[in-house]
């Protein structure tokens, strides 16, 4: 139905656009994805059109098209936020596929389940937000004459059937293209929460490349198996002619066991398309939109004739994040490396920052982005994408009855069927938890310290108080966070692949530590937004949990304890020790590493910072010989292993080829990939010297085993460019390129110290 206003030409009085529309949903029939449509006669040819611009929305996922043009190159709209507090609403500019009109123009949605209904979770967590998937959407037509007609969803549009038979993120996309739509049938009205309703904030989710399988085989079963060279998260597409009832059927994983598609790490997910072909001469085109899969084989079956490399490819898909940082150095395994936490990346920056993209879970988990916010600042331009997902935080949150910060945000979990939860059974989480619950704050400072931004700061804030006051009610009255769970150093190589919690760090050292951490930046924004009180109030908490800290925890011999990896890795790089101790714990950082034989020793907590804690201490050699090493459990061995992810485990796989027996292994999880900031801030030795790259910091630190090194980072100042080159003889030669008018620091590793501003400079 047509409605008439004024022009609209500020993005408020767009959003009131939708107060004329009503929320539409369609009656199920045999489960197949809905179409709701309507035809709409144009007040003026559509040559007239001046412009055309669709707000859309929904409970569920949606592909709006018009004169069955698509409305956007974007997928898998609205995303996924907060969805009790925050639904985003998408705006298109869609005045070209308005222009193609004739008298009529025709706008038809296809509703998908998504994230709203898609039984999400582990354990048969079957999380739902509700059972029905629901449109609201506006077309609003400018005339070149000034005139604005509208076209808004309400009781006159119709529902018909799409060919998809079902289709959910974990199982995949079903069609059978024999099936007709139908006859069109009435829509009926339901619920969204206008209240709910903000302006898109974060990144929109697109398609970026296309590969080629760059091997197909027969496997010992006989099915054919498609390697496309790169673990990636997306979907498979083709266009294919065949008889009428073939049915292709895809199958993903990550990895191959035993010659034959590894789908055990899968759990429940069954990761499966589908399509039943109608028998179209003129060929049927196949792209799964309303479903994802994390994957580099697949498994086809049911082509009709032999399979090429020219018949299909694959999708690569992610929310629409630009590449912001690069490097390359002597050392083939690093650049691998760096490359599988790209990739990583990539794949799981979807929506929202997830914990992997394959299983049943796609959750995003809170620990994993605190440990890797900084390497994902520098990789990536992530600053839309991670502030809206801090204000999901907090509006996740700030729900009753938390006043925490849950273990994923958004906390689908807690929606999860009774007795499907494997932490605390039919209870609800009940208490913060450090490094997960720390990811209000910790993420916010790698903004921060990135893009320098002091409103989005200022909107970051209450976050970070709501975690810091949480906390505060669930310390001991010693002062120290040694009660409740912690995962803390989670997945902490010396422990059972069965009990991946059960690490060699103390949790009240590891979940002490972090507090400290988060009230200290606390403190620093406080006082940043002019609130001294609060900047007080935090500076007070930090001080006196570190007097518990080192009262309870810290030796004079500089031995803390449960005397591993990680409790001094967090000791060191938060700052937390005195100056007389710091050397000796620091001695006793670099032993622990010499007598693990370089072997990786630290979990979630400890990975991100056990080469900054020996680096900042002088122990630049074995930082790298941590780096470097090889053997399991080490960052380089899944690259001996032909890795082209970061993995969840250390040891995902075992040397034999087998996959990890424990009953959660991932091949594309970046928490493990943290060390990469290090990479980049020393290795390279690009740092901000001030928030936002205000001031640069060029400072490469070189060490055993890569003679050379070279990168660049866009930063929010400009492009940042650094090469060097150490040769055996001892010489050391830089080249930095800093953005004009900036100052920058340029340290040599014979701490010679020189001033620069912008250009190019050699030394």
């Amino acid at each position: 139905m047509t409605h008439h206003s004024p022009a609209a030409p500020d993005s408020t009085a767009l959003l009131d656009s939708l107060t004329e529309a009503r929320a539409l949903t369609a009656e199920p029939h045999d489960g197949r994805a809905p179409v709701l449509s309507t035809r709409a006669a144009l007040e003026q040819p559509a040559s007239a059109v001046a412009r055309a611009e669709l707000l859309a929305t929904a409970h569920g996922v949606y592909e709006a098209s018009i004169n069955g043009l698509p409305a956007t190159d974007s997928v898998l709209n609205p995303g996924w936020t907060v969805y009790e507090s925050r639904l985003q609403v998408q705006r298109f500019d869609v005045t070209e596929q308005a222009r193609t009109s004739g008298p009529e123009l025709e706008l038809s949605v296809l509703l998908g389940r998504g994230w709203w209904n898609g039984d999400f979770g582990f354990e048969s967590a079957d999380a739902n937000y509700g059972e029905e998937n629901v449109l609201l959407a506006a077309l609003e037509i400018t005339y070149e004459d000034g005139t604005v007609q509208r076209i808004v969803t309400d009781e006159s549009w119709s529902a018909t059937d799409s060919p998809i038979t079902s289709a959910t993120i974990y199982d995949g996309q079903h069609e059978d293209r024999r099936l007709a739509a139908g006859a069109p049938r009435p829509v009926r009205t339901a619920e969204i929460d206008r209240a709910t309703l903000i302006e898109q904030t974060s990144t929109l989710i697109t398609r970026h490349e296309s590969r080629r399988p760059e091997r197909i085989w027969t496997s010992p079963s006989g099915k054919t198996l498609l390697d496309f060279g790169q673990n990636l998260v997306g979907w498979l597409r083709f266009t294919v002619t065949g008889p009428e009832g073939t049915v292709i059927t895809l199958r993903h994983a990550e990895v191959l066991e035993h010659e034959e598609l590894g789908t055990r790490p899968l759990r429940a997910a069954k990761a499966t398309d589908s399509i039943t072909l109608a028998g179209d001469p003129a060929g049927e085109a196949f792209e799964p939109t309303l479903t994802f899969h994390g994957f580099r084989y697949a498994e086809i079956t049911g082509w009709p004739g032999e399979l090429t490399a020219e018949d299909v490819e694959a999708v690569v898909v992610h929310s629409d994040i630009p590449r912001t940082g690069f490097f390359e150095c002597s050392h083939e395994g690093v650049n691998q490396l760096i490359s599988n936490s790209i990739w990583s990346q990539r794949g799981n920056f979807l929506a929202v920052p997830t914990d992997c993209p394959q299983r049943d879970e796609r959750l995003g988990w809170t620990g994993d982005i605190a440990a890797f916010a900084a390497t994902a600042a520098f990789q990536f331009d992530v600053n839309d994408f991670l502030h809206n997902w801090l204000l999901d935080v907090h509006a996740e949150a700030a729900l009753p009855p938390l006043s925490f910060v849950p273990f994923v945000v958004p906390d689908i979990l807690k929606l999860r069927s009774a007795g499907s939860d494997p932490f605390f059974g039919d209870e609800p989480q009940e208490i913060p938890t450090a490094l997960w619950g720390d990811a209000a704050v910790w993420v916010a400072e790698a903004l921060w310290n990135a893009y320098g931004d002091l409103e989005r700061l200022r909107a970051q804030y209450p976050g970070m108080v709501l975690h810091l006051e949480s906390v505060e009610r669930a310390l001991s009255p010693s002062g120290l966070w040694d009660t409740g769970f912690q995962f803390a150093d989670w997945l902490d190589p010396d422990a059972s692949p069965h009990s991946p919690a059960d690490a060699k760090a103390d949790k009240g050292v590891v979940a002490t530590a972090c507090l400290i951490r988060s009230a200290r930046f606390a403190a620093e924004t406080a006082r940043l937004l002019d609130q001294e009180a609060d900047a007080a109030r935090w500076q007070e908490l930090a001080d006196r949990t570190l007097a518990a800290f080192t009262d309870a925890y810290v030796q004079a011999d500089g031995r803390i304890l449960s005397d591993c990896a990680t409790v001094y890795a967090l000791a060191l790089a938060f700052d937390l020790l005195d100056p007389a101790t710091r050397p000796l714990a620091a001695e006793r950082l670099a032993e622990v590493v010499r007598e693990a034989g370089y072997k990786v020793s630290t979990g979630f907590a400890g990975t991100p910072f056990v080469t900054w804690a020996l680096s900042e201490t002088g122990h630049v050699e074995d930082a790298y010989r941590l780096l470097l090493e090889e053997e399991c459990p080490s960052w380089l061995y899944p690259v001996s292993m032909g890795a082209t992810t970061i993995w969840e485990r250390w040891d995902s796989m075992l040397p034999d080829g087998s996959i990890n027996p424990g009953e959660m292994t991932s091949f594309n999880h970046y928490a493990l990939g943290a060390v990469a900031d290090w990479v980049y801030q020393v290795v390279l030795g690009i740092r901000p010297a001030e928030p936002g790259y205000r001031r640069i910091l060029i400072q490469p630190t070189p060490g055993p085993g890569i003679d050379w090194a070279k990168g660049a980072y866009d930063s929010a100042a400009g492009r940042i460019e650094v090469k060097w080159d150490s040769a055996a003889d001892g010489s050391f030669a830089l080249e930095a390129l800093v953005p004009e008018g900036v100052e920058a620091d340029i340290v040599l590793p014979d701490g010679a110290r020189h001033a620069v501003t912008g250009g190019r400079h050699r030394f």
